[in-house]
């Protein structure tokens, strides 16, 4: 398997027992085998959790996240809202493995965590300074710019009609993820349809040994998913509201525009975006 993996061979635990552990059970390195396999995914035996929930297990842990996602593998990472599956955003397979593990098709592209401000500039052009004034108040957070791609960039993230969906997580374990390896394709962790992950027990029922590595931060508090806007054009747009209300939007967009930012339609809750 990528990233140093276990092979089958290697010490098994069920679900069960994962779900039983305490933090005084943790590991930094726990060889999980699960049940019967995701629908339409190939599946390897086993994957490891890795304990990135205290400071002296943290490196380690990233270290094997990071390992599995050079190697073009697929992770579940914790983030500020709940927990995503991600893979290098520059590797067109993981993206297509990634897709097939949510259960999804190309015409919903993952969004792409970013592990500091400056990478806005080399992922998106035409960068309006509204968005700038966005994302220096609420970067790292739960806010998620659709902004122009550069077309320069030899990615393919799905049919995204020149646009990247952009984050920067407020998670150590995840920036720590995100600066070892660069911007990453990550979208929630479940199968399409399903309830977000909060704990990686719940990305791990979901998911299975699709999953190279689960990078365990703990459980996530049960917050909303990120706001997501749209920023292509003179003014932005809110497509979904999260955690991240619309006052506190527009106390920051209103430095560029008298007009307050529309609330999105009501639509059913997505979480399909962290």
């Amino acid at each position: 398997m990528r990233g140093g993996t276990p092979t089958s061979d290697a010490p098994r635990a069920s679900v069960a027992r994962l779900a039983a552990y305490g933090p005084e059970h943790r590991c930094p390195r726990v060889a999980i085998a699960w049940g019967p396999p995701v629908r339409d995914v190939p599946l390897t035996p086993v994957s490891p959790v890795v304990d990135a929930t205290s400071p002296d297990s943290r490196h380690e842990a990233v270290q094997a996240a990071a390992a599995a996602v050079r190697t073009g593998g697929l992770v579940v990472m914790p983030t500020d809202t709940v927990y995503g599956i991600g893979c290098d955003a520059f590797d067109r397979d993981a993206v297509a493995r990634l897709l097939e593990a949510k259960g999804r098709d190309r015409e919903m592209p993952p969004p792409v965590l970013v592990g500091d401000v400056k990478t806005l500039d080399g992922l998106a052009t035409d960068v309006r300074p509204y968005v700038r004034d966005l994302v220096e108040a609420f970067w790292p957070g739960p806010l998620t710019v659709i902004v122009h791609a550069q077309p320069s960039l030899q990615w393919d993230l799905g049919e995204t009609k020149g646009t990247v969906a952009l984050r920067m997580p407020d998670d150590e374990a995840a920036l720590d993820l995100l600066r070892e390896v660069g911007p990453m394709a990550v979208t929630s962790a479940n199968r399409t349809g399903g309830p977000p992950a909060h704990s990686v027990l719940e990305a791990a029922t979901a998911l299975g040994a699709a999953v190279e590595v689960y990078l365990d931060g703990g459980p996530r508090a049960d917050l909303a998913p990120s706001t997501i806007l749209d920023c292509t054009g003179a003014e932005p747009a809110v497509l979904r509201l999260g955690s991240l209300d619309a006052d506190r939007i527009n106390t920051v967009a209103k430095l560029h525009s008298h007009h307050d930012v529309p609330e999105p339609e009501p639509e059913p809750d997505d979480p399909e975006i962290e």
